[in-house]
């Protein structure tokens, strides 16, 4: 990637955090008790049901306790920096042939 985009800097985050996973976690909670089955007859209903189930999951919504540390971190970016070392040695050693 660096280098096609020289200007890029690759920013590794914890995958269980990124808030692309929390709105899969909340589709995925909406997809299995929202709109399945889907035994709707119109799109009102289906309005109705994600509305209702939206002033209920805010009802009961609460903060998650934060427990990835920055030590956590800097573990995580120390494998990573093994990792990309371990596979840069691999791909500078020739094949003999």
């Amino acid at each position: 990637m660096t280098s096609a985009f020289p200007n890029a800097l690759m920013v590794h985050t914890p995958v269980h955090a990124s808030w692309l996973n929390q709105v899969e976690i909340y589709f995925s909670v909406v997809q299995r008790k929202v709109v399945s089955p889907n035994d709707f007859t119109d799109l009102a209903q289906v309005r109705d049901r994600l509305r209702a189930f939206e002033d209920r999951y805010n009802a009961t919504a609460q903060p998650f306790q934060w427990r990835f540390t920055t030590s956590d971190l800097d573990d995580l970016l120390a494998r990573l920096d093994r990792h990309t070392a371990d596979h840069q040695e691999e791909s500078s050693v020739q094949p003999t042939t």
